[in-house]
């Protein structure tokens, strides 16, 4: 009779242990009930191997139950290797990426983002179960890439008062939370996830000015010349985008600009203009010109401008760049685009090792890499070996043909296209950088100008005049942004301006379209192949084969 009830315990405890894994797979939210499950199974279950202890000491030995058991053993045993390997993995999670675009890895700029966390970033994800995969899978390479990444998902439905708290009405939305600043995005893509992240560790507005009334290149023009593209990269980086007419501003050049930009200007500056400029650049303002040769029938010098650059030692050559390694007919140009693959030494070029063209370039000259003064000048881009500076404009500008020439002052290469030049500014105090607004709350306030520092507490470091200078605009145009890195470049070339080194790198990748595309012919040549020729293939061998077995 007791062996009886023994045994209606011990199934019970079965039934109760399965019950509750049953529970757990198929009824998360009643976890609870599966946990007591089963625990009350174990209890009758041990109870039961107590009352039987008798029987099961007889069973062992039993030849059978000794071999029985020795293959339990080694079953155990593998279960437990396999585990053990399975727990290894997981404590050193390792990734291989063998797509062709490299899409499950993340690019350089955000690894080094991600890198240089020095707190934990908290990253929530609102929306519904069935959309978590989706940011799961870019997520995943963030969670990876640095412990300071912390993600947690949340079901909008089941937790309403959490979206609320978030501020969160749409599902698929990604909030973004770090040293009390919060900041909202909507995508699940690298580029957009990356662009988050910055505004939400820097808690800085950075602003692009471009100067405009000059000829200058249009921001938003979407043809060959206009630089849409190479504006919306910068957005993509968490700068803001405007346009200014020095001779119209008030106040010059405006107090919240982290940047000025003087892209191809087709006319000269006028001297109030100019001097705006240089009262912004000596108070620690940052400035990227790009200036074109003077080229054609309308090609017209800068000289006032020019001047400008000439108070810092940096002179235009009025020259153009010619590039015979060949290098050009890679892109489909001719030699009248010196193309660019290896970079010299400069937080700008740092890893940086894709191709850039520079269309009908002009050498800039500078003593690159020595102290002028105060002042410290660096080459950013220099052409090959096999180019020169062309003096004889005239003559190339009429399709003529032109050669090195010394003598009539044409210089061999590597010639220098672009260089940079730092400084501290000597009209600024010591303050926070030029160009960066105030933080939200939860930044550390910075003291303000003039004031001293604390006892024990380091100055605060004067602000940096950053200038560079490029000896062409046509590079960062829409016609040329698409090589491989003149828009890397001119994004990063603005990253160091406005002091954002950090974020130098080669900029998150989109998803390359990998479809083919056929002419009719074509589609018509693979449509009788694959009807014909290879199913006709596969039964001439047949036939050859059975002819030969015959």
């Amino acid at each position: 009779m007791l062996n009886t009830i023994f045994g209606i315990v011990g199934w019970i405890g079965t039934l109760l242990v399965f019950a509750g894994v049953l529970i757990r797979v198929f009824r998360p939210e009643w976890d609870q009930y599966a946990y007591w499950a089963a625990i009350a199974g174990l209890v009758c279950v041990v109870f039961y191997t107590l009352t039987q202890w008798r029987d099961i000491v007889r069973s062992f030995q039993k030849r059978e139950t000794k071999l029985g058991a020795m293959m339990s053993i080694s079953v155990v045993a593998v279960l437990a290797i396999l585990i053990g390997v399975n727990w290894a993995v997981t404590r050193r999670d390792k990734r291989w990426d063998l797509t062709a675009a490299a899409s499950y890895t993340l690019s350089d700029q955000t690894a080094k983002v991600v890198g240089n966390l020095k707190s934990p970033v908290k990253v929530l994800v609102f929306d519904a179960p069935g959309g978590f995969q989706r940011f799961r899978d870019s997520l995943n390479m963030y969670t990876a890439a640095s412990p300071n990444i912390q993600v947690e998902y949340v079901d909008m439905d089941r937790e309403p008062a959490r979206a609320r708290e978030y501020t969160v009405v749409a599902p698929g939305t990604v909030v973004m939370e770090y040293g009390g600043r919060r900041e909202k995005v909507m995508s699940d893509r690298e580029q957009e996830l990356t662009n988050n992240l910055i505004k939400v560790t820097t808690g800085r507005q950075v602003k692009a000015y471009f100067v405009q009334g000059h000829g200058e290149r249009d921001t938003v023009g979407n043809d060959r010349p206009g630089y849409a593209s190479v504006v919306d990269a910068l957005k993509r980086d968490n700068y803001t985008v405007d346009k200014i007419v020095l001779a119209q501003s008030q106040e010059g050049v405006p107090a919240d600009a982290s940047v000025l930009i003087i892209a191809g200007p087709s006319a000269d500056y006028l001297k109030p203009e100019v001097d705006a400029i240089r009262t912004y650049l000596r108070k620690g303002g940052k400035a990227l010109f790009m200036l074109d040769p003077p080229v054609g029938e309308s090609a017209r010098t800068a000289p006032t401008l020019e001047a400008l650059l000439k108070e810092w030692g940096i002179t235009l050559g009025h020259d153009v760049v010619i590039d015979i390694s060949g290098m050009g007919q890679l892109l489909g140009t001719d030699a009248s685009v010196p193309v660019v693959a290896s970079y010299p030494q400069h937080p700008v070029t740092e890893n940086f090792d894709l191709l850039t063209a520079f269309p009908l370039a002009q050498s800039v000259k500078g003593e690159a890499g020595v102290e002028l003064g105060m002042a410290n000048t660096q080459n950013v881009i220099n052409t090959g070996e096999r180019s020169w500076s062309e003096s004889d404009v005239k003559s190339l500008a009429a399709g003529g043909k032109v050669s090195l020439d010394e003598k009539a002052g044409d210089h061999r290469g590597p010639i220098t296209i672009a260089l940079s030049l730092s400084m501290d500014a000597p009209d600024a105090p010591a303050s926070a950088p030029a160009g960066a607004t105030a933080g939200k709350p939860g930044d550390a306030a910075a003291p303000a100008d003039g004031a001293k520092p604390a006892d024990g507490a380091k100055p605060p470091p004067k602000p940096q005049m950053r200038i560079m200078v490029v000896g062409d605009s046509d590079f960062a145009s829409n016609g040329a942004a698409g090589i491989q890195g003149n828009a890397d470049l001119f994004v990063n070339m603005n990253n160091w301006l406005t002091q954002q080194e950090d974020l130098i790198s080669i900029h998150p990748r989109d998803t390359g379209d990998r479809r083919v595309t056929m002419t009719a012919d074509q589609q018509r040549r693979v449509l009788w192949m694959s009807l014909l020729f290879i199913p006709g293939l596969i039964l001439g061998s047949g036939v050859y084969t059975w002819w030969q077995r015959r």
